[in-house]
């Protein structure tokens, strides 16, 4: 059961909702968005989702988030490229969703309690310190580090939970029969055999060099090839420790008082390993402890019932730990049992536990005399980011008082770095000599969210001890390069395609002749120009997509033709075309190869269920009622895409 729905978490649907949450803020570590300049959109609606509002603001910031959170993976991605690409559709819809959903499980009385939200919280690495868990005094300083108050976040952290409990049930009995996976599992086990000749553009005769006329008429033609994306002037100033007016100390008093006041960690403690089972009865749960007594193994009868060894792992856990996730009830029969020990089915508001002891570890207590340096240097830390971020909170009420970017450098004695022209990749492509510094590839993504109308902002670089004070300075927009600038480009450019159109005329002729009746390798013997022989290739699906390499276009289009078929393809950057003929299909049977089968199976119960998940949400959205504002979700657009609000 704990692996369903682990793996049902991993789902589209569940992980898109979670992604709309300010909890992208902390997960990630991407920073609060900067505002796309405030404009007149802000204040509409955008759908009407019941009986609350979706309003413009927060769906400008949610696209920030989205945004910001591409930028990690495509460092080129932008607000217009989002856009464009249908990003703010997907996310109004899914902004949608979510209220809905929300809606739906408080009329049918589906809440999240506060003890499941501060779980929720506590499980959340970025809030965990120096001991490896929940930190209090961590969690408030970065929520105010992202300008992000506590009731803001939980909000958004208890919508996520009612959402997922209500849609991971829903999917739960999802399985994809094996009658319908069998002929896709087959497939894989299908083996083909063909050749593939290629005809190398650079074996073409070569032509004469074009006329100017000819190379103006090509680049008008391919002006997006020679087109320079946006680039900006960034100017920053970067803010560490040592711009505080006193350094921080620790005392001997400090870490006295950190010591006696967490005395719990430091004390002697034991931790157990179990494997668990939770049922739903009291008579299921008598019938598996019965097993046991009469001799089976606790993974025997697990097995038995239906739980895989990932079902049952609970890992290793103190008495607090598992008293929170389960109950102190249960945590009490678990620690009471001794080692290789099995506990009496007990109850708690999820079922019937039963929990054998797999391991158990005892660690001794540790005196201040051994934790003193680490204790020092965590309450350090500690004190350094409160006074950064006392500084910070200074810098922006300059800023938000009317200082400009040269006031704040002047009065903190900032250094300010100044960048040429630069594309969102940090690269400069009328400087060859620059190279962007490790702190501004951070910056990059902020940097080409604002505008240079924005007030200055402060931005957080790696752990939170370095900021950058950032203003952009000028935006040159994209615009093609002047053709006598890049003529030599544009005539090598212009040179490799008519030599691929060459190629691809050879090919072709030759592909008329093999639909004639003529042999690949004849064919090509006889081609007007001198070309290598085809190379025979095949083999199985299975062993062409093994350890996740990707499949040569070329083999790739073997598996989709009819055996005795012959197609051409171009090949990369125009060096040529190949040409690819199927001889002969031997047809796969995978009634032999369980294995197959069943990740063949998990992989179409897992579309099953994400497919159920999309009707379920789709008629919750019905039953609430939605009214969408078009001409709303339009300036949005408008307004992101930079194209102006007329």
């Amino acid at each position: 059961m704990i692996s369903f729905f682990r793996r049902a978490l991993s789902s589209w649907l569940v992980l898109g909702l979670l992604g709309l949450v300010l909890i992208a803020f902390i997960i990630t570590g991407i920073g609060t968005p900067n505002a796309f300049g405030g404009g007149s959109a802000t204040g509409d609606t955008v759908a009407t989702v019941g009986e609350r509002r979706l309003t413009s603001a927060e769906t400008i910031q949610r696209a920030q988030v989205a945004v910001q959170g591409m930028q990690q993976q495509q460092p080129e991605m932008t607000m217009a490229n989002f856009v464009g690409q249908g990003g703010i559709d997907s996310l109004v819809r899914q902004l949608i969703e979510a209220r809905a959903i929300e809606q739906w499980a408080n009329e049918h009385g589906i809440v999240a309690s506060k003890r499941l939200v501060d779980g929720e919280i506590a499980s959340i690495p970025a809030f965990r310190g120096l001991s490896g868990k929940f930190d209090e005094t961590t969690y408030r300083n970065l929520l105010a580090q992202q300008r992000i108050t506590e009731a803001q976040f939980r909000n958004d952290i208890t919508g996520d939970v009612i959402r997922r409990q209500v849609l991971v049930p829903v999917s739960g009995s999802a399985r994809a029969p094996e009658s319908l996976v069998l002929p896709y599992a087959s497939l894989m086990l299908e083996s083909r055999k063909g050749l593939i000749g290629i005809v190398p553009s650079e074996l073409m005769p070569p032509a004469s060099a074009p006329s100017d006329a000819e190379l103006r008429a090509w680049y008008d033609k391919n002006l997006a090839r020679y087109t320079v994306p946006e680039r900006r002037v960034i100017r920053y100033a970067l803010i560490a420790k040592e711009q505080l007016k006193a350094q921080p100390q620790v005392t001997d008093q400090d870490i006295r008082a950190f010591y006696n006041a967490n005395a719990a960690e430091y004390a002697a403690k034991e931790q157990r390993t179990f494997s668990q089972v939770i049922l739903p009865d009291e008579a299921a749960a008598k019938a598996f402890a019965e097993k046991l007594r009469n001799g089976k193994s606790f993974a025997e009868a697990a097995k038995e019932a239906g739980f895989a060894p990932g079902d049952t792992a609970l890992g290793q856990r103190t008495q607090a730990e598992l008293a929170e996730l389960a109950s102190p009830e249960v945590a009490r029969a678990a620690f009471a049992a001794g080692d290789d020990g099995t506990t009496a089915p007990v109850k708690s508001a999820l079922g019937w536990h039963i929990l054998h002891v797999d391991s158990i570890s005892r660690v001794a207590a540790q005196p201040l005399s051994e934790v003193r340096d680490s204790i020092a240097e965590s309450l350090l830390k500690q004190k350094t980011d409160e006074a950064i971020a006392n500084l910070i909170a200074e810098v922006e009420d300059q800023i938000a008082d009317g200082s400009t970017f040269a006031d704040v450098v002047k009065d903190r004695g900032l250094t300010t770095v100044t960048t040429p022209p630069i594309l969102s990749s940090g690269a400069a492509p009328d400087n060859d000599d620059w190279q962007a510094s490790p702190e501004l590839a951070v910056l990059l993504k902020a940097a080409f969210a604002a505008s240079p109308e924005d007030d200055p902002t402060v931005e957080t670089i790696g752990n939170g001890q370095l900021h950058a004070l950032l203003k952009i300075d000028r935006v040159v927009p994209a615009a093609p390069a002047p053709l006598a600038q890049i003529k030599d480009r544009v005539t090598n450019d212009l040179m490799v395609d008519r030599a691929s159109a060459r190629a691809k005329a050879v090919a072709t002729s030759i592909i008329a002749k093999v639909n004639g009746g003529v042999p690949l390798e004849k064919a090509i013997s006889e081609a007007e120009i001198r070309l290598p022989p085809p190379q025979p290739v095949g083999g199985r699906q299975i062993d062409l997509v093994q350890n996740g390499q990707q499949v040569p276009p070329p083999l790739a289009l073997l598996f989709s033709l009819k055996a005795g078929q012959t197609r051409p393809l171009e090949a990369p950057d125009k060096k040529g075309w190949f040409i690819v003929h199927l001889d002969s299909i031997a047809e796969g049977d995978a009634s032999d190869a369980p294995g197959l089968v069943q990740s063949t199976q998990a992989e179409f119960s897992r579309m099953l269920a994400e497919e159920m998940q999309q009707q379920f949400a789709a008629a919750i959205v019905e039953s609430v009622g939605v009214e969408r504002n078009a001409s709303a979700i339009t300036k949005i657009k408008r307004e992101l895409s930079g194209a102006g609000s007329q």
